[in-house]
């Protein structure tokens, strides 16, 4: 569980969290500690899934269910081997997590893109974007990204 010095280092927007909710609130980030380049932790964080669980990817359009969810991180590890997430404003209510936040990374590539394959560069990528957890039981139903798609022509490569 969260403690009250965890929850102060947050960028909540709603400091007064249920018993229910900062539990829901240790699997999400738990589950963004376990998918940083440097703590990657692909069981725990195919473990946080529920049976029937899903991971929805909609930059390619990939749906990871099962022991697929295990090729999300790897995914992500390999084109950006540095991956971090700046969370910048956390909306928790009930088995809703909101998210708002950057990914953060060193493009090593390659990106397999609808345009075809783009090839790996060295460049910095920060990627504003919000995540949609949705919880029951303690366990991940599904996150649902969204993405600012004029960001991602090559990321705002910087």
């Amino acid at each position: 569980d969260l403690t009250p010095g965890d929850l102060a280092k947050l960028p909540l927007t709603n400091r007064h969290l249920t018993k229910h909710e900062r539990a829901n609130l240790a699997v999400v980030l738990r589950d963004y500690h376990v998918a940083e380049g440097n703590s990657l932790d692909v069981d725990t964080f195919v473990n946080s899934f529920a049976e029937d669980g899903v991971f929805n990817d909609m930059v390619p359009g990939q749906a990871y269910r099962g022991k697929a969810l295990g090729d999300v991180l790897p995914y992500m590890a390999n084109l950006f081997p540095d991956v971090h997430r700046e969370l910048k404003r956390i909306t928790v209510n009930g088995d809703v997590i909101s998210i708002e936040l950057s990914i953060q990374g060193t493009f090593e590539g390659p990106l397999q893109s609808p345009a075809g394959t783009v090839k790996p560069n060295g460049a910095k990528i920060d990627v504003p974007t919000a995540d949609f957890w949705y919880l029951h039981n303690g366990m991940v139903e599904y996150p649902m990204k969204q993405l600012n798609f004029s960001t991602l022509p090559l990321c705002r490569y910087q």
